[in-house]
């Protein structure tokens, strides 16, 4: 046969338009790239900066809060709580009140929990805060440092509020009530809605114990909902005081860039979040429009390379009719080889075909350390059926028994087989033994749905017991034979049980 040599001036010309194309395209993926890396970067530092704002911003709200509780401490232990000294108090805390835009309101509660004097207009001496956290916390703890509890509907107002509170001791330092500064939550809000962070971001404050103080955007249920096992705080700030995550969203699927930051002074932390694709929309939208210039770019080029060269090579059809009838020839050939690998009755795998994949798989499990699965399935008292109904009958039933087999390769790497007679197989890379178990009573269950008639089989109809073998991690020791008399005593045992069953 003679075989045509392309000219070395159609092989320079198509290298060429090749390697014009690929630099064209090339510069293209390295400059989208590099624009991707820019804004991923970039957005990193934005997140991280609102995260040390909004945590330098909440640590100097409480601060506050908690200077004006310490002041207060101080006029209670030189004043005392007479009517005359609670009168000038509650003057004082109203101002205070009024002049801190944070505070929602001051209070002072006796040892018993009993209001004593606040910055409300009027006293309302029915109520009693015993039963708050942080009243319990100050009655069994003796120390005076400043204590942030959980957020709290408020007694006087119903709204949701954080709490700062103090202990007060008495002169011989048993415990005498606790001094309290709630802190509205609108106040954050309205600091945090200052802040642009797209439609599908998210800003958190949230106590070092997991409890959610505030968060935007609202929602009904977040403030005092326990984010333990948010990957946030799970993975992230419960054991790091600042960071970066990318974290996908349990509750709405939305994966966002994640900066977050404890506070310096007091036990919470803040979290900023802006969502992925919001911070790469311009950029799809640019590398899109990039994108479509490169193609028509390129496409010109490919279409007045494809004329050049085709100019320059009219010669070769001679050998491309040659390679056509070549190529023929080799997809006859395939037909043949999987004509020679594949049952005739059944149109699964043979038996040469399974030994060969299996020994494969086997290999492939060695060297990755995944699992491999082998199902052996037998068709229940079919020497029986064939004495009923004939050998035609029984060709046909293993036919349609194949085929539900067939169902069992869900992926490209599966394969069924005709082991033999009656017999048939399924080999399962990469799945283990709860996977195979599935896909075996669906095997055992689509035979029982044909409703094949059986009248020497206890149900009247055809059924199959099956046997599985499981190797969850494959030892280079570990022969074919070993994972075949696996699965096949689990067959045996299935068959042992009653059969149309399968055997682990």
């Amino acid at each position: 046969m003679v075989h045509y040599k392309r000219s070395s001036t159609a092989l320079l010309a198509a290298t060429f338009v090749l390697l014009a194309c690929a630099a064209i395209i090339g510069l293209d993926i390295w400059r989208t790239w590099q624009a991707h890396q820019i804004d991923e970067r970039d957005a990193g530092i934005s997140v991280t900066n609102m995260a040390r704002a909004l945590a330098q911003h909440a640590d100097d709200t409480l601060k506050e809060a908690d200077t004006v509780l310490v002041g207060l401490l101080e006029r209670l232990r030189i004043d005392g709580t007479g009517p005359a000294a609670l009168e000038r108090l509650h003057r004082l805390l109203a101002v205070q009140v009024k002049e801190l835009p944070q505070l929602n309101g001051i209070f002072v509660y006796d040892s018993q929990g009993r209001w004593i004097v606040n910055s409300q207009p009027k006293l309302d001496n029915t109520q009693n805060n015993a039963d708050r956290e942080y009243f319990i916390y100050h009655r069994d703890h003796p120390g005076d440092g400043p204590h942030i509890g959980p957020p709290v509907r408020s007694r006087s107002t119903g709204k949701w509020i954080a709490t700062v509170t103090r202990r007060v001791n008495n002169a011989d330092g048993s415990f005498g009530g606790v001094v309290l500064a709630t802190v509205d939550m609108a106040y954050f809000q309205r600091f945090y809605d200052s802040f642009n962070i797209g439609k599908s971001g998210a800003i958190l404050l949230g106590l070092n114990s997991g409890t959610i103080v505030f968060r935007r955007p609202l929602r009904e249920d977040s403030i005092g909902k326990s984010m333990a096992d948010a990957a946030i705080f799970r993975d992230h700030a419960s054991k790091n005081a600042s960071g970066l995550a990318i974290i996908k969203s349990s509750q709405d699927g939305v994966v966002r860039i994640n900066g977050y930051r404890h506070l310096e002074t007091f036990p919470l932390f803040v979290s900023v979040a802006l969502s992925h694709d919001e911070v790469f929309a311009e950029w799809r939208a640019d590398a899109y429009m990039h994108m479509v210039g490169v193609l028509l770019l390129v496409t010109g080029f490919a279409v007045m390379g494809r004329r050049m060269v085709a100019q320059i090579d009219h010669r070769s059809i001679a050998e491309n009719e040659a390679n056509e009838a070549r190529a023929q020839v080799e997809k006859l050939n395939q037909i043949l080889e999987r004509l020679a690998l594949q049952d005739g009755l059944t149109r699964l795998a043979n038996r040469r075909q399974f030994d060969v994949a299996l020994a494969r798989e086997m290999g492939r499990a060695v060297r990755s350390g995944r699992s491999l699965a082998l199902i052996m399935i037998d068709v229940d008292r079919f020497k029986l059926y064939n004495d009923l109904y004939g050998h035609l009958a029984g060709d046909e039933c293993l036919r349609k028994v194949g085929k539900s087999i067939l169902s069992g390769e869900r992926r490209a790497d599966d394969l069924a087989a005709r082991y033999g007679g009656e017999e048939f197989t399924i080999i399962l890379p990469d799945c283990d033994a709860a996977g195979a178990l599935a896909i075996a009573e669906q095997i055992r269950l689509a035979v029982r749905a044909q409703q094949i008639e059986h009248t020497a089989n206890p149900d009247g109809i055809v059924t199959v017991s099956l046997g599985i073998g499981c190797l969850t991690k494959v030892k280079r020791e570990t022969s074919v034979r070993d994972l075949i008399s696996m699965a096949d005593q689990a067959l045996y045992r299935a068959k042992d049980e009653g059969r149309d069953r399968v055997g682990m």
